[in-house]
């Protein structure tokens, strides 16, 4: 059976947990939200009341905590379970989104977090979004799309997805977050966000998300590989 690897990269905002989520659903593969594994790494932290900027702390609260990732084949969609709880919705708090770039940028967790993925990559038949998968956790992938859009639509994406979640947060200060995390994102050290070479870019500023998973289905099954 042909493994097939979907890699989908892009900035905070951009859509790639949505349009992953779908393309897996429409292709029947497997989906995997990497963001949320930093994510939760980031509130294990601050429920343990230990310092984001601590890089040892944070790798001892990574290797210790019981992280459980559910893949729901129905939806395709990801639960996630930190030491037996549901977490699904807290990892997307304001104080969980405020402090997972710093989390995800220390050397050692993107090591322990992206060596856990590419456990779950090498199985193949999957769809993984992030900021790196193309470049450093499936670098192998058969297919890589980069999503970008404008800070202001992105800001207004999160605005959307707080309110759904009970959160009410000022569109400038969201916009202003995005600028920090796309700057923090693209000049740390390790595995910095980046479009592969031989990704293909697709700007989802003015689609709306059927528009962007018909695009990405169009750029696969155009291919002549089977999935």
């Amino acid at each position: 059976m042909l493994i097939v690897k979907i890699a989908i990269d892009g900035p905070a905002g951009a859509g790639k947990s949505t349009i992953a989520r779908l393309v897996a659903k429409q292709l029947g593969l497997r989906y995997l939200d990497t963001g949320a594994m930093y994510r939760a790494v980031t509130l294990a932290a601050l429920q343990r009341g230990v310092s984001c900027a601590d890089e040892e702390a944070l790798l001892r609260v990574a290797t210790s905590m019981d992280l459980e990732i559910v893949f729901d084949s129905e939806t395709k969609s990801n639960l996630i379970y930190l030491d037996g709880q549901d977490v699904t919705a807290q990892i997307r708090q304001p104080r969980v989104n405020a402090n997972v770039s710093l989390v995800s940028s220390h050397k050692k967790i993107r090591e322990y977090i992206v060596a856990l993925q590419k456990e779950i990559a090498r199985q193949g038949r999957i769809v993984m979004d992030g900021r790196d998968i193309g470049t450093v956790v499936m670098p192998d992938a058969d297919w890589k799309i980069f999503l970008e859009a404008s800070v202001e639509e992105r800001a207004r994406r999160r605005q959307r997805e707080l309110k759904r979640n009970g959160h009410d947060v000022e569109l400038l200060e969201l916009a202003e977050q995005i600028r920090q995390r796309d700057h923090l994102d693209s000049t740390r050290e390790v595995s910095p966000l980046r479009k592969a070479d031989d990704a293909i870019e697709v700007d989802t500023t003015h689609l709306t998300i059927e528009q962007v998973v018909d695009k990405v289905l169009s750029i696969v099954k155009g291919d002549e590989r089977d999935v």
